[in-house]
């Protein structure tokens, strides 16, 4: 005992009296995670420079060379690119189909579509990327769960762990366990073979698979937040349709009290020739020069403005949009772009505005402002008139389009006749780019899922392309790169270098391998599979593949176990990652989305590490006959 402690030295703890610390802030969340990312690596760099660790060679192990390594780490890199290149899936709306299909489909309940997209990334992770599947899932879940009034956080999280455990079931399903398989040959073993633990894999995969449709729901709490923005989505706003000789909805007859091209917005009326055509529209045909009063989401309106801007806006509505030749002197090509970027938003009308009582054609937003109104909201009645004959009322919400910097001068011009509702603000898609981001995202997925790029290669390309091609701007890019994901994966690799360099997850695992307890090879594979699944959610998956599998395979050596089951062993409790949001880069790519907290995925993952830790110890029982 005396030579096992003389292994403990003042740089050991300090890491880990740190380490404890940074799990201790990171589970209360007292502070923001980016700024316990921040004290966290000042620490390390700070210990590191004034009590350096020499190796053998001299050099100072904990010199911020290594330290700062992690900010340039391939797997944090990748997560970044795939940001942005999730950002361009959605600026060009690439994903509408998909959405389509399980969102509108009659036959596919909202529930239903939920666990066949998880059991779709489950599958599909065995064999590909899983980071480029939930890129994918994410915004067809949140669209499901806005049409079936489910918060976000009771499907991002499934998400996530579902594609987790989808990567225990081949050798390729996860860079984890190449790592062990790659460990088991300078080991002097075999490789593994693809299949190798495929079923006893697929086993746990279904038993987590299980708790996440039925339980994790239940664990994750519902956000406020979430609920106003899905009701304040069903807000509808009056528009005006003008129907020119060449619009393609000329001859169009509408049916089951919709016009097919058309089917998101509600008919108000029609004005032909001076005469008025209410509801219902049941045989009638659009006609050149018919006038169409509509009602419709600010989603369903923009929808139409970015796929047939000719029914919304006249060319002179166009020009308007585009000039923003005022103000423009002195702007980078940056600002030039941003000042240019044509937006929706919200202009609400207060009770001491010089505007009331006006019509939106007296007004001329588009003289003054350069904007566009498309629509108007009000709460009191319908309205059943042109849109710029309606005289406007306190309270009244419109629906403008222009340029990005048109839009900040009404916010910041002091205008005390209209406020720009906070948050309203939205940036048109683009759909006439969605075959290219859609091509470019598909060839990313290919090219690493093969092998023929690397992840972190095939993801940076990706994301160039996309910038370089128009599917979104450089300003839109660097916006989709979160900073929380950059401090916390870097402090924490950051972490992981000092934990190995001093020595602290060696003595943290033999500390519990001297257990009196474990004398026979299922106990200490259960001890060394609930080991090896804690660290995990507190070092990086790869860096425990690394760290146990020498270890594992002198525990099977030393009780006359099978090498191979043990290696298998550490390679299913290195995917479970669940207990933390640092513990796989899934988990990172859920957390905006679904606006958790560090705590919520303890107080879901936990569970789950251990109905899969009890699950193994059954399968390695009867299927391994340990």
């Amino acid at each position: 005992m005396i030579e096992f402690f003389e292994t403990f030295n003042y740089h050991m703890c300090f890491v880990l009296l740190v380490t404890g610390g940074a799990v201790y802030l990171f589970a209360r969340e007292k502070y923001p995670l980016e700024v316990t990312s921040i004290i966290l690596l000042t620490a390390l760099l700070l210990f590191g420079q004034l009590f350096p660790l020499p190796d053998a060679n001299g050099r100072n192990q904990l010199d911020a060379y290594y330290l700062l390594a992690g900010f340039a780490n391939p797997a944090l890199i990748a997560v970044l690119a795939l940001l942005v290149m999730g950002q361009a899936i959605i600026r060009t709306d690439s994903l509408r189909p998909l959405i389509k299909f399980f969102v509108g489909n009659k036959f596919l309940p909202p529930r239903v579509a939920i666990v066949g997209i998880l059991m779709f990334v489950l599958g599909f992770s065995a064999f590909l990327n899983n980071t480029p599947l939930v890129i994918l899932a994410i915004p067809i879940m949140q669209a499901i769960g806005i049409s079936a009034g489910i918060d976000d956080t009771k499907t991002m999280m499934p998400l996530s762990f579902a594609a987790i455990l989808g990567g225990m079931m081949t050798l390729v399903g996860s860079s984890t366990n190449l790592l062990v398989s790659s460990a088991m040959v300078e080991l002097g073993y075999k490789a593994l073979g693809f299949f190798d633990f495929f079923i006893p894999g697929a086993m746990l995969a279904m038993t987590g698979l299980a708790y996440v449709v039925f339980i994790l729901p239940l664990l994750v709490p519902k956000r406020q937040s979430l609920k106003e923005a899905i009701q304040g989505q069903q807000k509808e706003f009056v528009a005006e349709l003008d129907v020119t000789p060449d619009s393609i909805l000329v001859g169009m007859e509408c049916t089951n009290g919709r016009f097919p091209a058309l089917p998101e917005l509600d008919i108000r009326l029609i004005q032909r020739q001076g005469h008025l055509i209410l509801p219902p529209f049941e045989g009638y045909m659009i006609e050149p020069h018919d006038i169409m009063i509509v009602a419709a989401r600010r989603e369903a309106l923009a929808d139409v403005l970015s796929k047939f801007p000719g029914f919304l806006l006249s060319d002179d509505d166009v020009k308007a949009m585009d000039h923003t030749e005022d103000g423009k002197e002195g702007l980078s090509d940056l600002e030039e772009t941003v000042q240019e970027t044509r937006v929706l938003a919200e202009l609400m009308i207060p009770p001491a505005s010089r505007y009331i009582d006006m019509t939106i054609d007296q007004i001329g937003f588009q003289r003054q402002f350069g904007i566009v109104i498309l629509g108007i909201q009000r709460r009191a009645r319908v309205v059943r008139r042109r849109l710029g004959r309606i005289r406007l009322e306190p309270g009244d919400v419109l629906l403008v389009a222009g340029a990005q910097g048109n839009i900040n001068e009404v916010r910041s011009g002091g205008q005390s006749d209209v406020i720009v509702l906070s948050g309203s603000k939205q940036e048109l898609p683009i759909p006439k780019k969605a075959p290219i981001a859609g091509f470019i995202f598909l060839m990313t997925i290919i090219l690493a899922s093969t092998g023929v790029l690397s992840i972190a290669v095939a993801s940076v390309t990706g994301a160039v392309l996309l910038v370089a091609t128009g599917c979104l701007n450089i300003r839109q890019a660097t916006r989709a790169l979160d900073r929380k994901i950059l401090l916390l994966v870097g402090s924490m690799l950051a972490l992981g270098v000092a934990m190995q360099a001093t020595g602290g997850a060696q003595f943290i695992a033999d500390l519990m391998l001297k257990a009196p307890f474990a004398d026979d090879p299922l106990t200490m594979a259960a001890l060394l599979f609930i080991l090896v699944a804690i660290c995990t959610n507190i070092l990086s998956n790869n860096a425990c593949a690394i760290l146990f599998t020498p270890i594992a395979m002198n525990m099977a050596i030393n009780m006359g176990a099978d090498p191979i089951v043990f290696a298998i062993t550490v390679i299913f409790a290195a995917n479970c990652s669940f207990a933390s949001p640092i513990g796989y880069k899934t988990n990172l790519l859920v957390m905006g989305p679904g606006h958790y907290r560090f705590r919520d995925f303890m107080k879901a993952g936990i569970p789950l590490v251990l109905v899969l830790w009890v699950a193994y110890i059954f399968i390695a029982k009867l299927y391994f006959g340990l």
